[in-house]
Formats: structure tokens, C-alpha cells, sequence
């Protein structure tokens, strides 16, 4: 199944509930069976695109036949609850209702309408944030990969590395995890598959004595890239905090820039608890970008738009599933245009 075959597949269930709850809303207050109507709008005219090919379920036909509610105060209120339901956050619910009313009070809208101007105004949030991970001449390029446990850090690093690979890149994989032999075994699995070399060390040994070898081997064989994965780690734990600050301590003696990008891996099923985890990753890791991994396991995709509203940081890609494509660039197009139903 493609990448975007899954994505529509779960974002469906979301965009469900969301086509149903705005279905409601401009029913309850549409006009009855034989009140005068308003001459319906023209029908909206989207970009076309993959996602957007497979998820427009409206005609322009359907558009203009479509039941018609004003939009005023008491419609706003039942879009932002809506949209809080989807795990899109109280302020950034508000943002987008606020956008989208803007220039539109007091006009009869339909579903399809509706849904057409949600996604462009969620799309404008997030254009900002859709950002590859950049690739510098520095050699080699550290990027060091943080997160809670659970996240999918090591099937992120694993799939990131491949990707590199095949386009050209030189990969060094330091397993980090040294406390969990299966993350090991995992990124060795990953590194067999791609011809990626992965430094292992000893269950328990000293992570940071782990990525400052890494850094030498890289530095020796000219790889482009060091990628290095981290135990999960938690807020309330102090010791894996100062584990983590040790990495970044050692590594700069290698190179005192390093490391070049540090990601934050994020479940998607955690959703508003993600916000949580950004504020204290950015205090403790200096958090550069972020990967957000397991759209496949949540009909929610709403706290994605929650993040780029509140912290503006780059979310270089998206995963839905465990194979090496089924992480891909985040597209802030499709992925609103997805989120809405269309």
C-alpha cells in the first residue's frame, strides 16, 4: 500500500468525524424545506493533487446543491469545538476559525465551502514549517535523534539513513540506545539493509563514550552523515537528562558545532501531550526539527497543525508505518487537504 494509500486510510477516520461534525453544523442551521434560498456560490476550484485527488468526495454539483448555513458567532463556536476535538488546541482552533471568518460573516456556506477554506487556512500555518532536513558541506554532519520512549526513534534513524543512502549520502549509524538491545538489533537490521555501517557497543556501556568513537570513525572514513540514535528518555528523569547533555558534551570535543540538527521524534497517538514534549526537548536538547511518526495509529492528525502554530519549528517528515517509504517530506497541501476530507 503507497504511503498516501495509508495516510488517507487513517486520516480518513479524522476527516470522517470532521466532514460529519461540519455536515451537522450547516445542516442545523440551514434554511427548512421551502424557505427562500440564497443563489448558491460558485463552486470552489482546488489545486489538483494526490491527496487531493483521492480525497474529494463533493462535486461542484454537490457543492451548489448543498444545504447552506450562515456563518455567524453560534456556527464559529461549533467549528472551533470541532476542530478541538480533533486534537488541533484550544488557541489554534480559535486562530483558524478567527482566519477563516474573516471576510466570510454573515455569507451561507456549505460543507464543501467550508472545507475548502479550513484547508487553506490550516496549509498557511504549516507552510512555513514543511522543511527537509537540511544537508550541509560540513562533513560529517551530526544529527543527533532525541525523544520519549516508544516515539519511533530508531525506525526513524533507520529510515532516514536508507533514504540518504540510496540518494548518494554517506551514513555512519552510532546505536545510541545502549540500554535497549532490541533498538540495537532493530538499527543493525536497518544498517544491513541499506550498507550502512552501525557502532554498536556493549549493553549498559556509556552512550557518550559510544557517539565520541562514532565521531572518529566518521570523521576517518569522510561520511556525510553521523546519525545518533538516544535512549527514550523521559522528563521526570534527570539522569537520562544528564546522559543526553554528556553526548552533546563529548561530540563538540570532536567538533564544537556539533550537533548540526538535533530531531524530535513524536508519536502522533500522544497527541496534545506532544506539545509537552516539544517545550521540554527545545529546553534540553536545543530541538531543531521535528519527525512526527505513527499517523497510522490515530485518527487524529490535528495536533500536527498545533505544533507548527505554537512552536514554528521545521517538521521535516511524517511517517505512517514501518517499511522504509512510509516515511516521507511533510506537504502542508495535501496533509490539510487531507486532514479536512478533501
Amino acid at each position: 500500500m503507497s504511503f498516501f494509500n495509508k495516510l488517507r486510510d487513517r486520516l480518513t477516520r479524522s476527516s470522517s468525524k470532521l466532514g460529519e461534525g461540519l455536515d451537522a453544523i450547516v445542516e442545523e442551521g440551514a434554511p427548512e424545506a421551502g424557505a427562500p434560498k440564497a443563489a448558491p456560490a460558485p463552486a470552489p476550484a482546488p489545486t489538483p493533487s494526490l491527496i487531493g485527488r483521492i480525497f474529494t468526495r463533493e462535486t461542484a454539483a454537490a457543492a451548489t446543491e448543498a444545504p447552506r448555513r450562515v456563518l455567524d458567532d453560534a456556527m464559529l463556536e461549533s467549528l472551533e469545538e470541532l476542530l478541538i476535538a480533533s486534537d488541533m488546541g484550544v488557541e489554534t482552533a480559535l486562530r483558524v476559525t478567527a482566519n477563516l471568518a474573516e471576510g466570510r460573516m454573515g455569507r451561507r456556506m456549505s460543507t464543501p465551502e467550508i472545507k475548502t477554506a479550513l484547508a487553506a487556512e490550516i496549509a498557511r500555518i504549516m507552510e512555513p514549517v514543511a522543511r527537509p532536513l537540511p544537508i550541509y558541506a560540513k562533513r560529517p554532519q551530526v544529527v543527533l535523534i532525541v525523544g520519549v520512549n516508544g516515539s519511533g526513534k530508531t525506525t526513524t534513524i533507520g529510515k532516514l539513513a536508507s533514504q540518504f543512502r540510496a540518494a548518494g549520502k554517506s551514513v555512519v549509524i552510532a546505536a545510541g540506545d545502549t540500554f535497549r538491545a532490541a533498538a540495537v538489533e532493530q538499527l543493525q537490521v536497518w544498517g544491513d539493509r541499506a550498507g550502512v555501517p552501525v557502532l554498536t557497543a556493549p549493553e549498559g556501556s556509556d552512550p557518550a563514550s559510544l557517539a565520541f568513537d562514532a565521531m572518529t570513525k566518521a570523521q576517518e572514513t569522510g561520511a556525510d552523515l553521523l546519525m545518533i540514535d538516544t535512549a527514550g528518555r523521559l522528563q521526570n528523569r534527570a539522569d537520562l537528562m544528564e546522559e543526553l547533555a554528556k553526548i552533546v558534551r563529548v561530540i563538540r570535543k570532536k567538533d564544537p558545532e556539533a550537533p548540526h540538527n538535533t530531531l524530535l521524534v513524536l508519536d502522533a497517538t500522544t497527541g496534545q501531550n506532544a506539545l509537552l514534549q516539544v517545550e521540554v526537548f527545545r529546553k534540553l536538547a536545543d530541538v531543531s526539527g521535528l519527525v512526527m511518526t505513527k499517523l497510522d495509529g490515530t485518527a487524529k492528525g490535528g495536533v500536527l497543525v498545533a505544533l507548527a502554530d505554537k512552536f514554528g519549528l521545521p517538521i521535516h517528515a511524517i511517517g505512517v508505518g514501518e517499511q522504509i517509504d512510509d516515511l516521507q517530506p511533510f506537504d502542508p497541501d495535501e496533509f490539510a487537504r487531507a486532514l479536512v476530507g478533501l
